[in-house]
């Protein structure tokens, strides 16, 4: 097997941070392929299932997303208790030699092997003379450190913005288009519902300004794109939560495409992209304020996204 780099990590969300390393691992050694070893469920997910966090990417997203920051190939790594035991030794001999690295770049914070026991110092004195091992520094925006766990926050905070800066880009939401109670056809406000499962990152409950970007390679009304040609973003008004007006118990994302009543999106594939807190949700007392409400929703919604105004946000974002 040729020479390859290899960088080790989670990387949920692929944030810049990740980013960095992957490209630092490409700039070092840059004929070689870079190899990606990632590891699925999260470690914590398994370990303490109490407290696993909630991932800002599936698996298919997060292996997309690393193979179009450069990834000659992605290699994932089932996450179980039994692997969790092994010493650093036999990660190093079971899963690093084989993919025969010339060097291997991780985060100085990275840790390995049976509670965590292996450190940099670590792999760099089982790697020996095999190959080089490079530790960098955390990613920083402004005064803070760029890591999922804050991206995660923010998320939970409503603060789409302040996520946004870490990532790097807008927090996207993928998923397909169900069926849902048909009430915003009724209202004048057709939405395209996405389920919200439940180890899947999501905006905290409310409404937001954003995008909806089909992902099946097809326009907004379903008819076949030319070669080359990129989806058009759809404005949207954006609801996360369980419609408590209707006293609803499934969480969803509700998306209403800005004055558009022609779409046919069920069972699309669909990427929902927010960019600015409105307000939090609302339990109505009738019909009509939430129909006001909504109108009004969708005014602020459109002038935030042409630009004509961007509002002081709530939750920060």
């Amino acid at each position: 097997m040729e020479r390859s780099v290899v960088v080790i990590g989670n990387f949920d969300g692929v944030h810049p941070g990740h980013q960095a390393v992957l490209a630092e691992a490409l700039r070092r050694e840059p004929g070689l392929p870079l190899i990606v070893v990632t590891f699925w469920p999260h470690p914590v997910s398994v370990l303490r299932p109490d407290v696993g966090p909630m991932l800002l990417t599936s698996l298919e997203e997060r292996v997309e997303r690393l193979t179009g920051a450069a990834a000659t190939r992605v290699e994932v790594i089932p996450f179980t208790h039994d692997f969790a035991s092994w010493p650093p030794e036999r990660f190093v001999e079971e899963i690093l030699v084989p993919l025969n690295p010339a060097r291997v770049v991780v985060g100085a914070n990275f840790r390995f092997g049976h509670h965590a026991a292996g450190t940099v110092a670590t792999l760099q004195e089982l790697a020996g003379d095999r190959f080089i091992v490079d530790s960098l520094p955390l990613v920083r925006f402004g005064d803070e450190e760029t890591c999922s766990s804050r991206i995660r926050l923010a998320l939970a905070c409503g603060d789409v913005g302040h996520a946004m800066e870490h990532l790097g880009r807008p927090f996207a939401f993928r998923g397909v288009v169900t069926r849902g109670d048909q009430r915003g056809r009724a209202l004048g406000f057709p939405t395209a519902n996405l389920p919200v499962p439940p180890k899947l990152a999501c905006p905290s409950d409310g409404v937001y300004a954003g995008w909806l970007i089909r992902r099946d390679h097809r326009g907004p009304r379903g008819e076949p794109l030319p070669a080359g040609t990129r989806q058009t973003p759809l404005p949207a008004a954006i609801s996360v939560g369980t419609n408590p007006t209707f006293d609803g118990v499934a969480r969803r994302v509700e998306s209403y495409v800005l004055d558009r009543d022609d779409l046919e999106l069920y069972d699309v594939p669909v990427s929902v992209e927010f960019i600015h807190y409105v307000r939090g949700q609302i339990r109505f007392d009738s019909v009509d304020d939430l129909v006001k409400t909504m109108r009004d929703d969708v005014d602020r919604i459109r002038r935030i996204l042409t630009g004509g105004s961007s509002p002081a946000d709530p939750a920060g974002g």
